[in-house]
């Protein structure tokens, strides 16, 4: 089940509740140890276990591998009442990916399989009539301009050296394209604020982070207050300014808050955990933010 869970980065909002339990982790870690095995009952009955020890809350991406697991062991009444609540919170933005979604399969020929895509539509259409479309639509260039060289890195990594030549051009085309990326940022930050999925959507909510996290560090210390303000506001995700607090902590040759930044051994290749305050309640701060 979890391959999906790279794609719900943006389909789900970072988490619903601050914080979860021990006994919580591991009854999900279990009921994704027994999706794996393909023992989908079992999976369903460990995560709803989950959701009643937690009083009903949970991380988004939870509730939908509940649904999920529920319709692999073909129990759609009890895979239906997940979804419904996550399309209530809005949690489901991805229209076209749920609607696809083989592990929800069984679920189609059932007649609340269209009443669910009909109340998606509904939230969908009432989540986006605020929308500043033009301002989405160059968002949306500028976050594929941002993710398309970095994902071609892991191939070109197989093939040369890290301080090749080819690899030292490729880093050069990223970090032209940072930098026009950040110049469109940064004007929409100077002129508009921080805005949120309401007037951007998640993703290109998204998109003002990632040009930010890929800034220098200047330019990170400049908006890190107005993401703090943003995150206050809603506009903005806890767990994003995580990262971007741990990054510029680093930066200042201070500690890292929540452990998100990894470094690599040069000589063995082994990747560790930066330099970390109070690691024995990383755990705990990470899991207030959603990580």
């Amino acid at each position: 089940m979890k391959p999906f869970l790279t794609a719900f980065l943006i389909i789900f909002s970072i988490f619903t509740f601050a914080q979860t339990t021990e006994k919580y982790q591991k009854l999900t870690q279990q009921a994704h140890e027994f999706y794996k095995s393909k023992n989908y009952l079992a999976s369903a009955q460990q995560y709803n276990e989950a959701l009643v020890l937690n009083e009903g809350k949970s991380f988004s991406t939870d509730r939908y591998d509940a649904a999920c697991s529920w319709a692999l062991a073909n129990i759609p009444d009890s895979a239906f009442p997940h979804l419904v609540k996550l399309i209530e919170d809005n949690e489901i933005k991805n229209f076209s990916y749920f609607k696809d979604d083989s592990n929800l399969k069984s679920l189609q020929k059932d007649k609340r399989w269209q009443e669910l895509l009909d109340l998606i539509q509904q939230k969908k259409d009432e989540a986006e009539k605020d929308f500043d479309k033009p301002l989405i639509a160059l968002l949306d260039s500028v976050f594929d301009e941002d993710q398309k060289y970095r994902d071609e890195l892991d191939e070109m990594y197989k093939k040369y050296e890290n301080d090749s030549p080819e690899i030292r051009a490729h880093w050069g085309k990223i970090h032209l394209f940072d930098s026009v990326n950040l110049t469109i940022v940064s004007k929409i930050l100077d002129e508009k604020g921080w805005l949120g999925a309401k007037i951007i959507g998640g993703k290109g909510n998204s998109t003002l982070f990632l040009v930010i996290q890929h800034a220098d560090s200047a330019t990170q210390v400049k908006y890190l207050p107005m993401m703090r303000e943003a995150v206050k506001l809603g506009n903005a995700y806890a767990g994003s300014l995580a990262l971007l607090e741990d990054r510029v902590a680093l930066k200042q040759g201070k500690q890292q808050i929540y452990g998100s930044q990894i470094g690599t051994d040069d000589k063995t290749g082994i990747s560790f955990v930066q330099d970390l305050e109070d690691p024995d309640n990383v755990d705990k701060r990470r899991a207030e933010v959603g990580l």
